[in-house]
């Protein structure tokens, strides 16, 4: 287990002193959540490499998109789900509840998606998140048609696509480095 002050099982200190532009971020991160991130924290050792994460989560998670900013948490959920990755189910998982207003979603997310009595739409996009995590190269075009069925544009298909590609990438980061979430998270949106 990691040592509660440290990010990370990596001896990585961060950036001392954090450039102005990391620190306005980290007290926004503070104001905003209550917290920085562990992420982001585990990250700081290396400005350009947090800069670069920092930036495709944020173009990924919160920028215009036809998904919801729901719809891309729990695309988060399952693939972590799947990649049984501590530190993404516990803060997604938190944000799931949260913008869901239901506690219950965010654990069945966690759990087994199926058991969440969710729209076609989702099943859909959960499904399709689930099969690029496990096996990407065997998704063909009725793998996408199927949620071209659902609803979705070409655009949300590109949008499911990368959501999923980063956080494989993020939970292989996480699990190798034997990130743990914040404390804060376990309690949100209970």
């Amino acid at each position: 287990m990691t040592d509660p002050v440290k990010p990370t099982a990596l001896d990585l200190a961060p950036v001392d002193p954090l450039p102005e532009e990391t620190r306005k971020y980290f007290d926004l991160c503070q104001e905003k959540l209550g917290m920085v991130p562990n992420v982001l924290r585990a990250h700081a050792f290396d400005i350009e490499k947090l800069d670069a994460f920092i930036g495709m989560y944020n173009m990924l998670m919160l920028s215009e998109s036809g998904l919801s900013k729901l719809e891309r948490e729990m695309i988060a959920v399952v693939v972590s789900a799947v990649n049984k990755c501590y530190y993404c189910l516990t803060a997604h998982g938190a944000a799931v509840r949260e913008m869901s207003g239901d506690p219950k979603l965010g654990e069945m997310l966690v759990m087994n998606w199926r058991v969440a009595d969710l729209p076609y739409r989702h099943r859909a996009m959960l499904s399709f998140a689930e099969k690029i995590t496990k096996s990407s190269a065997e998704i063909a075009e009725f793998d996408r048609e199927a949620l071209r069925d659902a609803g979705f544009s070409e655009r949300d298909i590109w949008d499911i696509i990368n959501v999923a590609a980063f956080f494989n990438m993020t939970n292989r980061v996480a699990s190798a480095t034997d990130m743990h979430p914040n404390e804060e998270y376990h309690a949100q949106a209970r």
